[in-house]
C-alpha cells in the first residue's frame, strides 16, 4: 500500500484540465465509432447522428459532447446513443428521416423488409431486421436508395422541398427530396415489384419435414429433465409464456406443456430417480447421513421468512453420494426435535439394521443432537461440519481481536461521510470514474445489521474503501475539501485517516486475514475432504495465520488463542483415529517402513484414538483391535502398496496435485490388511467418512416459491418431487452451486459475447442435446 506521506515529483493535473481530458477522449470515441459505423461494422443510426463539441464561449475550451441529428439539425445529448435514436428516429420523431434510409446502402433495391406499407385492413405491418434491431412500423413511406445526382440528370429536373419521399446520395449522409411519377401511391407497386425481385434473388425455402413422434417425445423428456434439474430457476408460468410457447410451436413441439410436466411426468421422474438412488444404497454394506440446512441462514431469512430447507443425502464407501429427501422447518430449530428428524433418516434408510449407518456428519446447528445419537448407539460418529468450523472463524476474530473492530468502525466513518457529504461525494465519484471507470458510492451494511456482529455485512464496505485508495487520497488534496476541513471535524478526522498510513496498514491486515480464511473455506467447499484430512487442513490455517501475524506484526498470542479455541470447538476423536489409520497419510522413516504418524499428535490425541477405537469395537473385540493398533503402528504397510496409495496426478480442470485413486484406502484394508481384521472393519467404516455437511445449493427464486406455497399440500408434494429430482441431478454430476452463483460468475467474466454465448451453451448440456434433438443447432439460434 503506498503511502499517503509520499511526495510526487509531477504537479497533479487541475479539475478543468481533468474535465477537459474527458469531454476530448468522448468526442473522439463517438468519432471513432460513427466512423466505423458508416463503413458498415457498426449501428445504423450513426448515419443520421453527428458527434460535436459545445465549446465554452469564455474560455473556448469544450465543455461537453452531443449529437447532432444530420436530417433535422436538433441536438441531443451523447450520453446514450442508441436511446436517442430509439426515441428520435424510430419513434418518428424526426421529421425528416424515414425507415428505408440506410448508412452505405448500394444502387440495388432494399430488400421488401424495409419499405413500410401503408396501414389498412388487407396489410399487416411489416417489420424492419435489416436495421440492426426490429423497427416498429412508421407512418411514412420509404424508398429504395437512389443515387440523386444521377436520377436528376436522368429525369431532367431538380428535386423540389416538399413533403414528398426521403432519398440520399450514395454518400450515405446528404438528404434530397424527390417526387415520383405517380406520387406516394407509386409506393405500393414498387413495394410489389421489389418484393417480385427478392423473391427471385431468394428462392423460398421449402419447409423441414415435421418431427416424428419418436422425436417429440425424446425432445420432451430432455426438455422435462431440464425444467425439473433447474429446481426453480425455470417457473411453470414460464412455459406459458407466448415467446417461449413460439419456440415450441417453430420446432415442431407441443405447447401445453404445464399440466404434463406437473403431472404424470413428475411422477414417472420422481419414481424413477429415487428407485436409482435406494438401488445404490442397498448395494453398499455402510453409509453416512449428511445433513445440511440446520444453521439458520440469512438468505433464508430475507427470502422465506426464517423458512428453511433442511437436505439429507446419503454419503456411500464407492465415493458417490445420493440425495434422500428435503425438510421443512419453520425458524429456529430445538435439539430434540432435530435428534428426531435425524434418527428417523437414519431409520428410513437401513430399516431393522441401523448398524449399516456409520456416522453423521451435519452443520453445526445443535451439538448435543449429535451427541446424544452417538452416546445411544456406540458405533456411529457423529461430526461438526468442517466449512462451518472455518465460517465460524471469522466471526471469532471479529468477535475478539481489536483490530477487526477498529478498522470497521474507521472504514464505516470513512465511508458514511463520503456517501452523505454532497460536495465530497461529487468529488469522488468523479475521480472514482475517472481512475477506476465506475462511478458508484461505497457499499455500507443495512441499517437493520450491526456490522460490529456480522462481519460478513461489511467486508463490502473494506473492500470497496481499500480499491479506492488513490481516489480517497485525491478527494483530500482537493482544495474545495481543504474549505470544508476547516470549517467540520469530522472531515478533519476523515481526512487524518486517509492520509495516515497506519490505517492502510491496518485494513490491509484485515482484509488480507478474512481473505486468507475464504480461500480455505473454498478449497474445502471444492473438495470435500474425508475427516481424516481434518488435521492436516487445520495445521496448514495455522501455518498461514501464523505468517500472517509476522507480515502484519501482529502479536501472535490473542491469535493463537482464539485459533485454538476454534479447533477445540468443531474437533471430533475421529478426526484423529481417521488421520493414523488412513494409508494416505502414512510417513516413511529412515528403515524404509511406512508407518502411521502418530508424531503428528498431541499426547491427548493419542488417547482420543485408543477410547474411539474401544468405543466402535464390539465388547468382545475390543482388546483384540488395540493390539491390531499397535501392530499397526510398528509395522504400518507394505512400501510398494503405500505408494500406490499415495500416488497422485495433476487434475486437468483445477491443476492441482490430487490423488489418482481415492478409494484405495479402503480397499487397502480390505485386502492386503486382511490379518487386522479387527481394525480393518473400522477402518474400513472411519476412513471414508466425509467431514463437510454441504448437498447441492437450493436456488433462493425456488425457495421463495416454495415458501409462499408451504400451506398447499399439493404444492409442497410437487416440490418436494421436484427437489428430489434436482438433488438426484446435482449429486450425479457432482454440481454443487446453484444457479445464482453461474449467473453471477458468467455477467463478471470479460471477454466478447460469443464467449459469453459459447460459454452458457456450455454449462447447459440439456439444452444442447435438445436443440439438436430437434434439428436446431445451437449458433442457428444465437445468430
Amino acid at each position: 500500500m503506498a503511502s499517503t506521506n509520499s511526495t510526487s515529483t509531477e504537479p497533479l493535473p487541475s479539475p478543468d484540465d481533468i474535465a477537459v481530458k474527458a469531454v476530448n477522449k468522448r468526442y473522439e470515441g463517438l468519432v471513432t465509432v460513427r466512423t466505423k459505423a458508416i463503413k458498415g461494422k457498426g449501428a445504423w443510426y450513426w448515419a443520421h447522428l453527428e458527434p460535436i463539441l459545445v465549446r465554452n464561449t469564455d474560455t473556448g475550451l469544450p465543455k461537453s459532447v452531443k449529437l447532432k441529428c444530420s436530417l433535422c439539425d436538433s441536438v441531443f445529448s451523447a450520453s446514450n446513443p442508441s436511446r436517442t435514436a430509439s426515441e428520435h428516429l424510430k419513434r418518428g420523431t424526426c421529421p425528416n428521416f424515414s425507415s428505408g434510409l440506410r448508412p452505405n446502402s448500394s444502387l440495388s433495391p432494399l430488400p421488401i423488409s424495409t419499405v413500410a406499407m401503408p396501414v389498412s385492413n388487407n396489410h399487416k405491418k411489416r417489420s424492419s431486421p435489416q436495421m440492426g434491431a426490429s423497427s416498429p412500423p412508421y407512418q411514412n413511406h420509404s424508398l429504395a436508395m437512389i443515387e440523386s445526382s444521377r436520377f436528376c440528370g436522368e429525369l431532367g429536373y431538380s428535386p423540389v422541398n416538399n413533403n414528398s419521399v426521403g432519398v440520399v446520395t450514395n454518400t450515405g449522409l446528404n438528404q434530397q427530396h424527390l417526387m415520383l411519377s405517380g406520387g406516394k401511391e407509386d409506393l405500393c407497386a414498387l413495394a410489389m415489384f421489389e418484393d417480385s425481385v427478392k423473391k427471385l434473388k431468394s428462392p423460398k425455402i421449402s419447409p423441414s419435414p415435421p418431427l416424428s413422434k419418436e422425436q417429440i417425445n425424446s425432445a420432451l423428456e430432455l426438455l422435462a429433465d431440464w425444467f425439473y434439474e433447474s429446481c426453480g430457476s425455470v417457473s411453470f408460468s414460464t412455459l406459458e409464456h407466448p415467446k417461449f410457447q413460439a419456440f415450441l410451436s417453430q420446432v415442431g413441439l407441443p405447447t401445453t406443456l404445464r399440466r404434463e410436466f406437473s403431472g404424470s411426468r413428475l411422477d414417472a421422474k420422481f419414481n424413477e430417480a429415487k428407485t436409482e438412488s435406494e438401488a445404490k444404497i442397498r448395494d453398499a454394506m455402510f453409509f453416512q447421513v449428511a445433513s445440511d440446512g440446520w444453521k439458520n441462514k440469512n438468505w433464508y431469512n430475507l427470502c422465506c421468512g426464517g423458512e428453511n430447507l433442511v437436505k439429507f443425502t446419503v454419503n456411500l464407501p464407492n465415493g458417490t453420494s445420493v440425495f434422500q429427501k428435503a425438510v421443512f422447518t419453520g425458524g429456529v430449530v430445538s435439539s430434540k426435535y432435530a435428534e428426531e428428524i435425524l434418527w428417523e433418516t437414519v431409520t428410513g434408510i437401513g430399516g431393522s439394521v441401523v448398524q449399516r449407518c456409520v456416522g453423521i456428519v451435519a452443520d453445526k446447528f445443535k451439538a448435543k443432537a449429535l451427541r446424544n445419537l452417538e452416546i445411544q448407539n456406540h458405533w456411529m460418529v457423529n461430526i461438526s461440519c468442517l466449512l462451518q468450523g472455518f465460517i465460524s472463524l471469522i466471526k471469532d476474530f471479529n468477535n475478539e481481536l481489536p483490530l477487526f473492530r477498529t478498522v470497521t468502525e474507521n472504514c464505516l466513518k470513512v465511508a458514511n461521510f463520503i456517501n452523505n457529504e454532497s460536495q465530497v461525494r461529487s468529488s469522488f465519484l468523479k475521480y472514482r470514474m475517472q481512475e477506476l471507470e465506475y462511478a458508484g458510492l461505497l457499499r455500507v451494511p443495512s441499517p437493520k445489521c450491526d456490522p460490529l456482529k456480522n462481519f460478513a455485512s461489511v467486508f463490502p464496505t473494506l473492500e470497496d474503501i481499500l480499491s479506492c485508495a488513490r481516489v480517497l487520497q485525491m478527494v483530500m488534496l482537493e482544495d474545495s475539501f481543504k474549505v470544508t476541513c476547516m470549517e467540520d471535524p469530522l472531515a478533519r478526522e476523515v481526512a487524518g485517516m486517509v492520509q495516515n498510513e497506519g490505517f492502510w496498514n491496518d485494513l490491509e491486515a484485515v482484509y488480507s486475514l478474512v481473505k486468507l480464511i475464504r480461500g480455505m473455506i473454498q478449497d474445502v467447499e471444492t473438495e470435500r475432504p474425508l475427516i481424516g484430512r481434518c488435521l492436516p487442513l487445520w495445521e496448514e490455517m495455522r501455518t498461514k495465520v501464523k505468517e500472517w501475524c509476522e507480515k502484519y506484526n501482529v502479536g501472535d498470542g490473542a491469535v493463537e488463542k482464539i485459533l485454538e479455541k476454534r479447533f477445540g470447538k468443531n474437533y471430533h476423536p475421529a478426526w484423529s483415529a481417521a488421520f493414523i489409520l488412513d494409508p494416505l497419510y502414512l510417513v516413511k522413516d529412515t528403515s524404509g517402513k511406512y508407518l502411521p504418524p502418530f508424531k503428528c499428535l498431541t499426547r491427548e490425541q493419542e488417547k482420543d484414538v485408543d477410547k474411539l477405537l474401544t468405543r466402535l469395537a464390539s465388547r468382545e473385540e475390543a482388546h483384540v483391535v488395540l493390539m491390531e493398533l499397535m501392530k499397526w503402528r510398528s509395522e504400518g504397510l507394505d512400501p510398494l502398496y503405500a505408494q500406490a496409495v499415495q500416488m497422485k496426478q495433476r487434475d486437468p480442470v483445477t491443476g492441482k496435485m490430487k490423488v489418482a485413486n481415492p478409494l484405495s484406502s479402503r480397499l487397502v484394508w480390505e485386502t492386503c490388511l486382511s490379518e487386522l481384521k479387527s481394525l480393518g472393519k473400522i477402518a474400513v467404516r472411519l476412513i471414508f467418512l466425509h467431514a463437510t455437511s454441504s448437498a447441492f445449493k437450493s436456488n433462493w427464486s425456488f425457495m421463495r416459491k416454495i415458501s409462499a406455497n408451504k400451506h398447499s399440500r399439493i404444492a409442497l408434494e410437487r416440490a418436494q418431487k421436484m427437489i428430489y429430482i434436482a438433488g438426484h441431478a446435482k449429486l450425479e454430476r457432482r454440481d454443487f452451486s446453484n444457479d445464482e452463483e453461474k449467473d453471477a460468475e458468467l455477467f463478471s467474466m470479460s471477454g466478447s459475447e460469443d464467449g459469453m454465448l459459447a460459454e452458457v451453451f456450455a454449462d447447459a448440456p440439456l439444452v444442447v442435446e435438445l436443440l439438436e434433438s430437434v434439428g436446431v443447432v445451437a449458433n442457428q439460434i444465437s445468430s
